[in-house]
């Protein structure tokens, strides 16, 4: 029996949401869910209606709150903190690694990325939850 799996998209761009939905086109035929969101206060919001997310896929660069001020909050408030994250940004410096992956993060990619890099990060980190 395969696992039911959901993958939240915290991302403020609509034409990479779209993208996210072409990536994970595969997956949601096999039942997967992708749910999105513009930035880490509605990221909340839908983390408390979907805890059962297996994933979130985070930008840094976002209004509202950043994707490093998503991390800092969930870690303070202690929310969410079994849901790996995977940083996806423009912001590639040696500094903004280091600070997601100390936040909590559990990987990094830059954009541009391939998706099969990505889809190869996703895999290894929802196959440790099975």
């Amino acid at each position: 029996m395969s696992v039911f799996k959901k993958i939240l998209v915290v991302e403020d761009s609509e034409l990479l949401h779209r993208m996210y939905d072409l990536i994970f086109m595969n997956f949601k035929t096999k039942g997967g869910k992708v749910i999105h969101a513009t930035n880490g206060k509605e990221a909340f919001a839908k983390l408390q209606n979907n805890p059962d997310t297996n994933l979130i896929i985070l930008d840094i660069n976002m209004p509202v709150m950043s994707g490093l001020e998503f991390l800092l909050h969930r870690n303070i408030h202690n929310l969410f903190k079994d849901i790996p994250v995977v940083i996806v940004t423009t912001e590639g410096s040696e500094e903004d690694t280091v600070r997601g992956l100390q936040a909590g993060a559990r990987a990094y990619i830059k954009k541009p990325f391939q998706p099969s890099n990505l889809m190869k990060i996703i895999d290894t980190l929802l196959q440790d939850q099975i």
